[in-house]
């Protein structure tokens, strides 16, 4: 756990050092089940100083996070978005979350799971994190170059 720990704290330092965008930090989330995606956006939660508990809005599709102010993140972001599309049937679907209007708030924090079940109806100008699966104890994540 020290290992996401540190990865995501890196990842967060990154992020800020990133110029402001007219748009969403918007990170899309990929790897199969159990790979990581939920824990890593738990641990930049927790980095963020949010003390509700997040879980993987699996069924609810979003979970909407404020950012305390203090946070790592102060002033570039104020909300944390959790979105989980592993139930969409269809990409449509997405739609019903009026996910432009949450991209277009700049200081908005999208972490997306599942991109691949929206199709093309997500920002083309995320970031793309890999999540894999390689054993009980362990997992690798890919495509971190910010």
């Amino acid at each position: 756990m020290e290992e996401l720990h540190i990865f995501a704290e890196e990842f967060l330092h990154k992020l800020v050092a990133l110029p402001v965008k007219n748009s969403a930090t918007f990170v899309a989330l990929s790897g199969e089940l159990g790979s990581g995606k939920t824990a890593f956006t738990k641990e930049v939660a927790n980095l963020l100083g949010i003390t509700e508990t997040i879980t993987s809005p699996t069924f609810i599709l979003e979970k909407i996070y404020p950012i305390p102010v203090g946070s790592l993140v102060e002033g570039r972001f104020t909300t944390l978005i959790h979105i989980d599309a592993y139930r969409l049937e269809k990409p449509e679907e997405i739609k019903a979350l009026d996910l432009d209007a949450l991209v277009a708030n700049t200081k908005n924090l999208i972490f997306f799971e599942w991109p691949e079940r929206a199709g093309t109806l997500l920002p083309v100008d995320g970031i793309k994190l890999s999540f894999e699966y390689v054993n009980e104890s362990v997992r690798s994540v890919s495509g971190v170059d910010l």
